[in-house]
């Protein structure tokens, strides 16, 4: 795909939010097709937006009409009952939304491909991509422009960063070293990004091709049933209004009753409650970050350093993964390390190793260490696993692989597979920091790690209380399997595994 442009932007978008992937010469009339891949809400979407604002300055005035492309199992990052079933969940009821708003949404379950010629169907005169810098996305994305600009070269194809408050290619033009060299540039231009959003422009009654009806129920149960059967997860109701809550919630929001308790509370695995609980929303777009960011700092009156240690991980730390992945196409190997890393770590790789586990004994948690089985059992029945508990989970699989190669794979395909916030960049950066010292820096050089910053049981145990964790599991445990026991085998079976899948 030839370099992208900024356009001479006629929509309320921030210009550098925006790239023309083709410009289009001569088509003014025909609707604005929105093609949702990573953001998926309606509320705070800086391509709705731009899409409604390309709409509204055509003449005579445009329609807006929104596309989802499920993504065949080639594109398949591992998904499974888990995520499929909160992804699906989630788009049946932003269907019903946009419905409700006037809004076509076209569910493409034949994938990505199926969308020019939809967009030709519909007479599109240009069609908008929010933005995601993994491969299957970005391949995706550039065959569906080569295919428009070849058959269809009238129509603009345009791309934003929906997802960031700083759009990856303005926060930096290169792969960031670490977390103090891309603070200092987001720094200096976040006053500019981190801004409250446009109301959406008035949109023109869709005349247009009547989407078909999803039969809802049967699609879920279809899709999933196909996937491997991860059991999904009841504390965490998927869409737009449930994450909502979640942050700003009366009873229990994260903003609103929960705030003050992150600056200390967050790196202690024991009190789960300090945390934002927004990382499955974040990832599957059911809310903007930029969002949770003005609320915060709305807020940063009633908690300062909590809501400033918010702020750094929502802002710094999730958009330095995105920079990683964009600028690093192996950004889920070895190769995409830094070489200091990669030497060190090879220079080790016949080290001596106490302990050497299988990738199916690490799964089901059949280590030595109590600790580390709680992380891993936290992850398959809860599906989330605290944030502190990753760092330690993925630097023990290094410890105890054949060498860092296996460890890497070993724990992507754990993380990919149980998390419900798995295939996503801030995974494989934390996977990729605790295993190949990525945003980290050389640290006393020991047997196995090399110079990567090692982590042990002694010193969780300083940091807080093990056995306290270690309970907590336990019961977590104990409670998933008790709703999968009364599970009858018909509910079983409307629940869960596709040919298709979306990130």
């Amino acid at each position: 795909m030839p370099p992208a442009t900024a356009p001479a932007n006629p929509t309320p978008v921030h210009p550098s939010r925006v790239r023309v992937l083709h410009p289009g010469v001569g088509r003014t009339a025909g609707p604005v097709v929105y093609w949702m891949l990573r953001d998926q809400r309606l509320a705070d979407n800086w391509a709705i937006i731009h899409a409604a604002g390309l709409a509204a300055a055509s003449a005579p005035a445009a329609r807006v009409a929104i596309a989802f492309a499920l993504f065949p199992r080639p594109f398949l990052l591992g998904a499974r009952r888990r995520q499929l079933g909160f992804l699906l969940r989630g788009l049946r009821r932003l269907s019903a939304d946009a419905r409700a708003r006037g809004l076509p949404f076209f569910l493409l379950e034949g994938g990505p491909a199926e969308v020019p010629a939809l967009v030709r169907r519909l007479g599109a005169s240009a069609l908008v991509a929010d933005f995601s810098p993994l491969r299957p996305v970005r391949e995706a994305l550039d065959a569906v422009v080569g295919e428009l600009r070849r058959d269809a070269a009238d129509m603009a194809v345009h791309q934003v960063d929906a997802h960031n408050v700083v759009p990856v290619w303005a926060a930096s033009g290169k792969l960031e070293y670490s977390a103090r060299t891309f603070r200092g540039k987001v720094s200096k231009v976040m006053d500019e990004y981190l801004v409250e959003y446009p109301e959406l422009p008035a949109l023109m009654p869709w005349d247009g091709e009547q989407p078909e009806d999803v039969d809802w129920d049967a699609l879920i149960h279809r899709v999933c049933s196909e996937a491997e059967n991860v059991p999904e997860i009841d504390w965490c109701e998927p869409g737009e209004a449930a994450a909502m809550e979640v942050l700003l919630g009366s009873k229990d929001g994260f903003l609103t009753k929960r705030i003050k308790n992150y600056d200390l509370g967050r790196n202690d695995p024991t009190k789960p409650r300090a945390l934002s609980c927004l990382s499955p929303y974040l990832h599957f777009g059911h809310i903007s970050a930029q969002r949770c960011g003005l609320e915060a700092k709305n807020r940063r009156h009633l908690s300062p350093k909590s809501v400033d240690a918010f702020l750094e991980e929502l802002i710094i730390r999730r958009e330095l993964a995105d920079n990683f992945c964009y600028y690093q196409s192996h950004y889920d190997s070895l190769a995409g390390a830094w070489e200091w890393a990669r030497k060190t770590l090879m220079d080790h790789t016949a080290d001596k190793r106490e302990h050497i586990y299988t990738r199916e004994q690490l799964e089901n948690a059949k280590t030595f260490d109590p600790l580390w089985n709680a992380s891993q059992l936290e992850m398959v029945h809860h599906g989330k696993m605290h944030g502190f508990m990753r760092m330690y989970w993925a630097k023990k699989i290094l410890e105890w692989t054949s060498g860092p190669e296996e460890a890497l794979s070993i724990a992507i395909y754990l993380n990919d597979k149980y998390h419900i916030d798995g295939r996503d960049p801030n995974g494989y950066v934390g996977c990729m920091w605790s295993i190949c010292g990525l945003h980290d820096q050389g640290w006393k050089e020991r047997p196995v790690f090399g110079k990567i910053r090692y982590m042990n049981y002694a010193g969780c145990k300083r940091k807080f209380d093990v056995d306290a964790y270690i309970s907590y599991v336990k019961r977590l445990v104990a409670q998933a399997k008790k709703r999968k026991a009364e599970e009858s085998p018909d509910t079983e079976s409307k629940h869960p595994k596709p040919e298709t899948i979306q990130w």
